[in-house]
């Protein structure tokens, strides 16, 4: 493994060679107080015609991140702001060269992909470590998220955030104009008599491929935050100590296959309906108590379809659920030691998150009656339900610089699982950030047995610039290291020990056609604690872009070796040897449809083979398709299409095709309220070489929604679902075969209203 290291280290210290100091605008911007909301008839003319508008801080002069780096933004933007007791208050006037090019689109709360759009984000502690961040289209649809600095799973743009304000929009023959008005008491900030935050403003232009920010947010810093500028002037507000109660309601009527019927599977009917309540309080402006009882934990949107066949490690889906996504990123690390979706079916739970000065908190107490269900009689699991502590801390050091803990304890019947960590992020230079973490285990199972414990190292060191960008990351993990509540993917894997580096060449050609090129270099090596070589990925890729196109190859050779306990029947440690390539092209050129596929084809390692046989090289290809398509304004068609199929190598025998088939349309009648409707097709077609059976899935979905907040809606929905399977009756008893033809395994209607309550 020196050898890794040593090609790592050449290429860290090539980077650093190669760094650029730039400086983030130190511009201070203050606001002033008004009297009264700000109203578009105050700019009439995309220009301040009231002594109100007049009275406002203006900010200009928009800068590119992309295409252009530290180019003048191509279209010019005004924004105006100010506040009063109760709000935050910005008007954006987008001017505009061709008006009639702006993309705006009626569309649903935060699917504004797609459409031109103004941004404003906030750090209300002046931390740089997270910030709300606001978004707004030309006809005033709301997107919100908050952001977090770093590298964790949590870091960038967390949209599941979900805050109360208004916006609204409106086209002009000069481009168009957005409002925002941010209550205070939707904001955490600290309690003091002078705030003092960050703030940025951003405009994004599709159909250029253009963002741009006042100040300046440029490639070739790392950070984004620490590129905003100081916001003072605001005193004498609070968001006070306010509460939120959200009571639900939930019924359903459902017509299910029931698999542990008597007699065998038959289909029952049931009704249930639900009672919940989520509440929130707010404790000198920066405390946060959530309490959740019966919690709505009800989807009523899916998950986006993934690829799970022959993957060899567990597929991440995002958590969504309320009452776990404000101040996630409290709980988040670079190992993902706080999965939440983990904790499947709770009674009831509370958390606590907050800052005081330098110092942050959080605490989550929570329970989980999905480990005692759907157990036989007798089985002493029967019942019991894992009960799940969760404390974090962490302290903010110099700019961007943070040291923290965290400890996890899940505990079930006599068993339990106890996570302890401490990690640092440190910024080294404006280009240079390192992230340390150390993690102890500790484990015994829920029926008696012997205790275990483990750990995990985890050292990554980072360069983010304009041309040069590098990752070298080294974790090291027992075989013991257990971590219940968390997620782990190949290179978090108990008894794994490895480095990963990525060297990312950029160039920005001074032409009219190409906006920039790249070429990126991947390595991996892992072995295992024994310092046995497990895993060997190594490939450039190149990519091209233009304004509206973006053109990719890749190919990567592969070498992974099976042990043992990796697959049953393996006797000895077996290397297999295989590569691949990828095409990729995205387009967006038309206002009216965008694009991305992917072509990837050469060999993979097939780890479902048919029952006897082991795991072999086998011919693979796949194909990834997404496509948004706007016929009109007020609908809009999401489209995914993936396929995978893997042949024997000599070409004469296919051993399994996957495809999914996704569509989505939504048609939007006004803000509150839209109709959309979900298809989604999955069928896989297993052939002799496979242990996989033929199995098709076919789901509609059909959904009213009058949403008039994000906690404020009302929901009426069907849906069914299809499976092909059969039901034979022989000798009184019933049993399920697999069947070519689908037949519906069940359909359900519901209806869903949950209402906020603010003080």
């Amino acid at each position: 493994m020196r050898k890794h290291w040593m090609l790592c280290l050449i290429s860290t210290v090539v980077a650093y060679l190669c760094s650029i100091s730039l400086q983030a605008a130190d511009e201070d911007l203050v606001i002033p107080h008004i009297d009264r909301e700000p109203a578009f008839a105050d700019f009439a003319g995309m220009r301040p015609v009231s002594a109100l508008a007049r009275s406002m801080v203006r900010v200009t002069e928009f800068i590119q991140r992309t295409p252009d780096d530290g180019d003048a933004a191509s279209q010019r933007t005004e924004v105006y702001i100010g506040y009063d007791q109760l709000q935050f208050h910005a008007i954006f006037l987008a001017f505009d060269s061709e008006p009639n090019q702006i993309r705006a689109n009626l569309s649903s709360r935060e699917n504004i992909d797609g459409d031109d759009s103004v941004e404003m984000t906030i750090d209300t502690f002046n931390d740089q470590r997270a910030a709300f961040s606001f978004r707004s289209t030309p006809m005033g649809i709301q997107w919100d998220a908050r952001w977090t600095e770093g590298s964790s799973r949590r870091a960038g743009f967390d949209t599941t955030l979900q805050v109360v304000w208004e916006s609204e929009g409106a086209l002009t023959d000069q481009g168009y104009m957005v409002k925002m008005a941010i209550p205070l008491h939707s904001l955490r900030f600290p309690d003091s008599t002078e705030q003092l935050w960050r703030i940025q403003f951003g405009r994004q232009i599709p159909r250029l491929s253009e963002y741009a920010y006042w100040p300046a947010y440029s490639i070739a810093i790392e950070g984004r935050l620490n590129q905003t500028t100081m916001l003072t002037g605001i005193r004498d507000v609070s968001p006070g100590n306010n509460s939120q109660i959200i009571p639900f309601i939930f019924a359903r009527e459902v017509d299910a296959l029931d698999m542990a019927a008597t007699g065998g599977p038959n289909f029952d009917q049931s009704t249930e309906q639900d009672l919940g309540i989520d509440a929130k309080f707010v404790f000198n402006d920066a405390m946060v108590l959530d309490i959740t009882l019966n919690p709505d934990f009800s989807q009523v949107e899916s998950d986006q379809p993934q690829v799970t066949v022959n993957e060899r490690f567990e597929v991440q889906f995002p958590e969504n659920r309320p009452f776990f996504v404000e101040n996630a990123d409290f709980f988040a690390t670079d190992s993902t030691l706080v999965f939440t979706r983990r904790i499947v079916d709770p009674e009831g739970g509370m958390r606590f998150t907050g800052r005081a000065g330098d110092y942050g908190f959080g605490a989550i107490l929570i329970n989980d009656e999905a480990p005692g269900l759907n157990r036989a009689a007798g089985d002493p699991l029967q019942g019991e339900k894992a009960k799940i502590g969760i404390v974090r801390g962490f302290r903010d050091i110099s700019d961007q610089s943070r040291v923290g803990f965290l400890i996890t304890d899940r505990e079930l019947a006599d068993g339990y699982n106890r996570v302890a960590s401490v990690d640092g992020r440190f910024k080294l230079t404006e280009n240079w950030i390192t992230q340390l973490q150390f993690i102890s285990t500790e484990s015994e199972p829920a029926l008696g047995g012997e205790s275990t414990t483990g750990y995990q190292r985890n050292i990554q060191l980072n360069r983010v610039g304009r041309m040069v960008n590098t990752h070298t990351h080294f974790i090291e993990t027992t075989e013991d290291y257990r971590a219940e509540l968390g997620f782990t993917n190949r290179f978090f894997k108990p008894d794994v020990s490895g480095i990963h580096n990525r060297l990312a060449l950029n160039f920005f050609p001074d032409s009219p056609v190409i906006d920039s090129w790249d070429i990126t270099f991947f390595d991996v090596y892992l072995e295992d604690t024994d310092g046995e070589r497990i895993f060997h990925q190594i490939g450039p890729s190149f990519n091209v872009k233009t304004t509206t196109n973006h053109f990719g190859f890749g190919y990567t050779d592969f070498q992974e070796i099976l042990r043992p306990q990796d697959f049953s029947g393996i006797i000895s440690r077996t290397k297999f040897e295989y590569e691949n390539w990828q095409l990729s092209y995205a387009n967006n050129t038309l206002n009216s449809l965008e694009f991305d596929v992917s072509y990837r084809s050469g060999t993979t390692l097939n780890i479902v083979p048919q029952l006897g046989s082991l795991p072999n090289i086998a011919d693979f290809s796949r194909i990834d398709l997404n496509m948004l398509w706007r016929p009109i304004d007020r609908l809009r068609n999401d489209n995914t299409y993936l396929y995978t199929e893997l042949e024997s190598r000599s070409g004469s025998t296919s051993i399994f095709s996957n495809e999914i088939i996704r569509s989505s349309w939504n048609y939007q009648f006004t803000k509150e309220w839209s109709l959309r409707f979900i298809a989604q097709y999955v069928e896989t077609d297993a052939g002799p070489a496979t242990r996989l059976k033929d199995d098709k899935n076919l789901n509609f979905d059909l959904l009213l929604r009058y949403v008039i907040n994000p906690w404020s809606a009302f929901y009426l929905g069907y849906n069914s679902n299809q499976t092909n399977f059969d039901i034979i009756e022989s000798e009184g008893e019933r049993e399920l075969i697999i069947s070519n033809d689908l037949r519906k395994d069940g359909d359900q209607i519901f209806v869903k209203f949950s209402y906020l309550f603010q003080r």
